[in-house]
């Protein structure tokens, strides 16, 4: 009389299973989103930096643009502190990213997770360099000693220059960022006993920081040669697929939008991928390339100019057009200024996150297109950085950089995808009745909901009053 025992106990273990891996997947997703989000500060800085930069570069303020004029030799020397305030934004990333990832990623923090994320990076840099110097690496290649006839070799042999770039550039403080986040949470209400009290709570967390970094260290100095090699090649290996690879990228940005994963993909490609020996040594990422005067970068970014410029106002038209005419100054108020914050600044969420939920036919035209610019700029040898986004400011200040090819091809390519834009979300969210803002159905509400006056008992509710499925 037991036999139905054993099959009423394993229904519950048998749909455990996928419930489990959907809680993991969950967790997952929800922790790569925090990092993420994360990323968004540190990322933050750079228009500060570039736009700092670009102004101190010889087209600009320099030799060869204000300071080069009749009787503006003074700006000269101007041009380059401007430069190098934000040069030392673009040296400092990786400990930025540090700081700026643990306090974006810790679900509370304070001053003394940033300070856990600064002594971390610290450790990590100066160990993981020894160890890179002492595997023959090129922390030892590239070490130069001063002398009165200029920088030389040291006769003795090389010296660690604990000056240069760490080779795990952003990477490592981004990972340091998450272990600085992750002990800080773990640690900072720590009780230790009566006579270690002073170092208890948040002044526990940079001394654990420091350990682990240390840790961090040993483990990336072991490894990087081989890791970093390995992302060296995939990099060159995207970055030389040219415009499958610039589409590919464009449409996976875009995917991982609605997920807030974007920044992630940006990240390896804006500051980890190919690689440039400038006049201060080897750049990594398009965007730090870009800047560095490589002739060959811009050109996974220069795709973005159309969409966000053009092709996402082009959208917000069309959806305050297709609005109700009741709602039509409502959504006008919201989508003109998101326009404009899109053509001057790039930042294009406001546009995207109002149809990518609501109608996600939108969205997928939206990355198919954003796919096809990446792709299309890049097979005609177009060349555009920004700083921060691919908005009106980045392109003034970059239209005259000297590795900056194709920019009329750019803006063509703009003005096409404006009308594209607009033609293509018009016409579906007429057609399809799609839900964008300002299309919501309108309740109708009743002129006389119960007619006081009438004795005869006739039913006076308006049609619209009553239930859908009522049938009367």
């Amino acid at each position: 009389m037991y036999k139905g025992g054993p099959a009423v106990s394993s229904a519950p273990a048998a749909s455990s299973g996928p419930s489990a891996a959907s809680k993991s997947s969950s967790k997952a997703l929800a922790i790569l989103q925090r990092i993420g989000r994360s990323l968004m500060m540190p990322i933050a800085v750079l228009p500060a930096a570039a736009i700092l930069l670009r102004l101190g570069q010889d087209d600009l303020l320099g030799k060869d643009g204000l300071s080069g004029l009749s009787g503006m030799g003074w700006m000269s020397p101007v041009a380059g502190v401007i430069g190098t305030a934000g040069d030392a934004i673009f040296q400092a990333m990786p400990l930025l990213f540090a700081v700026g990832v643990a306090i974006g990623f810790a679900k509370r923090a304070d001053g003394s997770t940033a300070l856990a994320a600064v002594v971390g990076y610290v450790v990590f840099d100066r160990v993981s360099k020894l160890l890179f110097f002492n595997a023959g690496g090129e922390m030892g290649e590239r070490v130069t000693v001063s002398s009165a006839d200029g920088p030389v070799i040291t006769p003795d042999g090389p010296i660690i220059d604990w000056g240069a770039k760490n080779p795990t550039d952003v990477l490592g403080g981004i990972l340091i960022g998450i272990v600085a986040a992750v002990l800080w949470q773990r640690y900072y209400k720590i009780k230790l006993p009566t006579w270690l009290g002073f170092f208890g709570g948040r002044r526990f967390v940079p001394i654990v920081t420091a350990l682990a970094a240390m840790l961090l260290a040993i483990v990336f100095g072991l490894v990087w040669p081989t890791l970093g090699g390995l992302l060296n090649d995939l990099g060159e290996w995207i970055m030389g697929a040219g415009a499958v690879g610039a589409g590919v990228y464009g449409v996976i940005n875009r995917l991982l939008l609605p997920f807030g994963l974007h920044h992630i993909v940006n990240s390896v490609v804006w500051f980890v991928f190919g690689s440039y020996e400038g006049p201060d040594g080897t750049v990594h990422g398009e965007i730090f390339r870009y800047y560095a005067g490589d002739p060959t970068a811009g050109g996974f970014l220069s795709g973005y100019f159309p969409v966000l410029m053009f092709g996402l106002p082009g959208a917000a038209l069309a959806m305050w057009m297709c609005a109700h005419k009741s709602q039509r100054s409502a959504i006008g108020s919201i989508m003109i200024p998101a326009a404009l914050t899109a053509f001057v600044t790039g930042i294009t969420e406001p546009i995207e996150y109002a149809f990518i939920f609501v109608a996600p036919l939108l969205f997928g035209v939206h990355v198919v297109l954003t796919g096809i610019s990446m792709a299309v700029l890049n097979a005609l040898d177009a060349h555009l950085g920004f700083g921060f986004s691919a908005g009106l400011i980045d392109l003034l200040f970059n239209a005259t950089k000297s590795n900056t090819t194709g920019l009329f091809l750019i803006l063509g390519m703009g003005v096409l995808y404006f009308f594209v834009y607009f033609g293509i979300f018009y016409g579906l969210i007429t057609k399809l009745n799609l839900p964008t803002p300002g299309r919501e159905p309108i309740e109708e509400s009743p002129s006389v909901a119960v007619n006081p006056d009438n004795t005869s008992g006739a039913d006076t509710t308006t049609k619209a009053d009553k239930p859908s499925g009522s049938g009367g």
